[in-house]
């Protein structure tokens, strides 16, 4: 009898350790999952977008430009953003822009617009799903009054609710004098008569 209280007594003794050692385990393992965390912090869409250098990484090609467009935009309409990064976003989409089309908003006046049309969409609770770009074969290259042109559609995808709205919108790029396509000017599908 003493022999098998002794068996029980080491097996018992045995599985304690065994607990001890798995929820240390268990303990470590999550500390360190969150030191990583706190590492390596999580980079909203916002940051993301505005760390692009568009001085050494400008987008190479119109699809390119109007892609990193329509991220901005998503990130205008869809994010929380503080005035700081609203109007650093606004900056790197007026870097996009054609100095014409630059000069022909002023700044004070294209913010005031910009977080009315923000402020719309939140009060409406419509967000930008997605949105689809021509694909390359489908830009439309030409030449007019000695400048390069290209034309291309994308398709933003709104949501409200479970309704969804596909918006079609033509995008006019023209070629800057360093060799960077500029968004020249946009407009609804159905306001622009074919070529």
């Amino acid at each position: 009898m003493k022999k098998s209280q002794k068996s029980t007594l080491k097996g018992s003794i045995v599985i304690i350790l065994l607990l001890v050692v798995i929820v240390g385990y268990y303990y470590y393992l999550s500390n360190k999952e969150k030191e990583k965390e706190e590492q390596n912090p999580k980079i909203t869409a916002v940051q993301e977008v505005l760390m692009r250098n568009l001085e050494s990484n400008y987008p190479p090609t119109p699809r390119e430009v109007v892609k990193y467009y329509s991220e901005i935009t998503k990130c205008f309409y869809n994010e929380e953003c503080t005035d700081g990064e609203l109007e650093q976003l606004a900056d790197k989409a007026d870097q996009l822009f054609d100095t014409e089309l630059a000069e022909h908003n002023d700044w004070g006046g294209y913010m005031i617009s910009l977080r009315s049309e923000i402020d719309d969409f939140k009060e409406n609770q419509i967000l930008i799903s997605t949105y689809i770009i021509s694909s390359s074969v489908d830009v439309e290259y030409f030449e007019d009054d000695g400048y390069e042109f290209a034309r291309l559609h994308c398709i933003y995808t709104l949501k409200q609710g479970n309704a969804k709205q596909d918006i079609d919108e033509v995008f006019l790029l023209r070629k800057d004098e360093n060799k960077h396509w500029k968004i020249y000017g946009w407009d609804n599908a159905s306001n622009v008569n074919p070529q």
